[in-house]
């Protein structure tokens, strides 16, 4: 630390040196609430400013301080962007999810609100588009991908985000996971039939989001879950354009007009543009609906590109194309689920007569890659896959490997050689790793929530803010593991192998 910052508003010179523990300028004590101290100005936006800081208390840990500071001085705003702030610190004491940062305090000192969160070592989207990154196709199905689950969840709490955008996902700088930011725009309990029954029940107090990647219905002030799909898709075409969608906007329609922008398949451009519909009822309703979609998308491809040439064979094979431009629709993204895919391939089928050629469309799989030793695992790795859940890699030597980020969920890792190996961050939840040799494995942040670690060695391994809720740790060896800050109650501690060298949740050391 080279500065140390002080967090009264009213400072006429907020900047200190780390040699004193009050301000120069004002007087203020600079460690805030006995154990936080600022130390860069990350970012100000209306509604307050946003400081990194390392937790003395949890020996000098990175944090963010958010600290409520509306840019304005009339009481009704104030009252507003404070029942704003309240609202992101009860959303964000709810939700736990890999991909979005933890609530770690929120409290009100001298009549000033401050929340605190994890710090995310990364860069936001929209910093990363603007050095030239462009994202291709591929990455941003990639994209999509991985905020998809993220929505679903939110979702899933009857919470709308509201302010998705480039500038509120960050990439992690070693793992490169996407992680969602600032739900202080989140909107809590939405029913979406009862605001189609009555759309005055569902009105907001104010419109909050962000132009250009808000749908009509949210800056109405009647945001639905959808709202965040129509964003996610936004900024996904900010991704593949390097362009606002304010720049992008048709002036007659209101449509983003974007294609022409940018190279990607006609059946991808069908996902984005249900993702942008104005329409509420046009739109994919469901984040789920949309993970479906690009599942689908290939087969969907597949099967269109068969039905074009089947329709184009000439009358000596005797086939004809008796569609109407009704029956075309069965391909079209409206229908993209793997049942009415299904339903179109039947139809098609009923239309042919039993003595005319029989075309099989393309079959329903799911395209994972099983993984059958550790040098494809690692090739696959490096070609940007992070996906090996439900694989079988037990007794695989994986020493020393590099799998940041990665998801093991419901993997089998039986006996398999992880000793010192890279798992910052990595989703672990349900996995089998009994037996496993972890020693002096970077675990931290990973997620292990009942994960099998029976007789697995452990020793030496980073586990600090790691999830091992309900994990099975009967006979695990946490001998000098440090557990600092980890998700585990003391019944797991004590069927575990521990030494005066493990080093507790809250910090401390083992004393005997």
């Amino acid at each position: 630390m080279s500065v140390i910052y002080c967090l009264n508003p009213h400072c006429a010179d907020p900047q200190n040196d780390t040699k004193t523990r009050r301000c120069r300028s004002c007087g203020s004590n600079l460690i805030l609430h006995k154990r936080y101290v600022a130390i860069k100005k990350i970012g100000k936006g209306g509604f307050g400013t946003t400081y990194l800081a390392v937790d003395m208390a949890q020996k000098n840990k990175y944090c963010v301080i958010k600290q409520l500071e509306p840019a304005t001085t009339n009481p009704e705003s104030y009252s507003t962007a404070l029942d704003l702030f309240n609202r992101e610190a009860k959303t964000m004491a709810k939700l736990d999810h890999s991909q979005i940062p933890r609530l770690l305090n929120y409290f009100e000192e001298k009549e000033q609100f401050y929340l605190i969160q994890d710090f995310v070592l990364g860069k936001d989207l929209e910093k990363e588009v603007k050095k030239g990154n462009i994202y291709q196709e591929s990455a941003a199905k990639n994209f999509l991908r991985s905020m998809l689950p993220v929505l679903k969840y939110i979702h899933s709490k009857k919470v709308i985000h509201r302010d998705i955008k480039p500038g509120n996902i960050l990439i992690e700088r070693e793992s490169k996971k996407l992680f969602l930011i600032d739900f202080g725009a989140v909107k809590e309990q939405v029913n979406t039939q009862l605001m189609n029954a009555n759309p005055q029940s569902a009105f907001t107090k104010i419109s909050v989001g962000t132009m250009g990647f808000a749908p009509p219905e949210q800056l109405a002030m009647r945001p639905v879950y959808s709202s965040d799909l129509y964003a996610l898709g936004a900024t996904c075409i900010y991704l593949l354009t390097g362009k606002a969608p304010k720049d992008l906007c048709d002036a007659e329609t209101g449509e983003l007009a974007w294609e022409k922008h940018t190279h990607v398949s006609a059946t991808f451009a069908k996902v984005l543009n249900k993702m942008l519909e104005l329409d509420v009822r046009k739109r994919f309703n469901s984040a789920e609906e949309v993970i479906q979609v690009l599942e689908l998308v290939p087969y969907e491809e597949e099967l269109a590109g068969s039905m074009v040439n089947l329709s184009n064979k000439d009358n000596n094979n005797n086939i004809k194309d008796n569609n109407t431009e009704e029956d075309q629709s069965d391909v079209t993204v409206s229908s993209f689920t793997s049942q009415n895919l299904a339903d179109a391939i039947r139809k098609r089928k009923e239309k042919q007569k039993s003595n005319k050629p029989r075309i099989v469309p393309p079959q329903i799989v799911n395209p994972k890659i099983e993984i059958t030793n550790p040098e494809m695992l690692l090739q696959e790795y490096r070609r940007g896959n992070r996906n090996f859940s439900q694989q079988t890699l037990s007794g695989f030597d994986l020493e020393g490997f590099k799998l940041a980020g990665c998801s093991f969920s419901q993997s089998k890792l039986i006996g398999t050689n992880l000793q010192k190996a890279n798992l910052y961050r990595t989703n672990l939840v349900g996995a089998n790793l009994a037996q496993g040799n972890l020693k002096e494995a970077i675990l931290k942040r990973a997620e292990l929530y009942k994960a099998n670690l029976k007789n697995a060695d452990l020793q030496g391994a980073d586990l600090q803010d790691a999830n091992l809720k309900e994990a099975s740790l009967k006979e695990t060896n946490l001998c000098g593991a440090n557990l600092t800050g980890a998700k585990i109650d003391e019944e797991q501690i004590q069927l575990a192998k521990t030494n005066w060298r493990t080093v507790l949740p809250n910090g401390k050391r083992k004393w005997w």
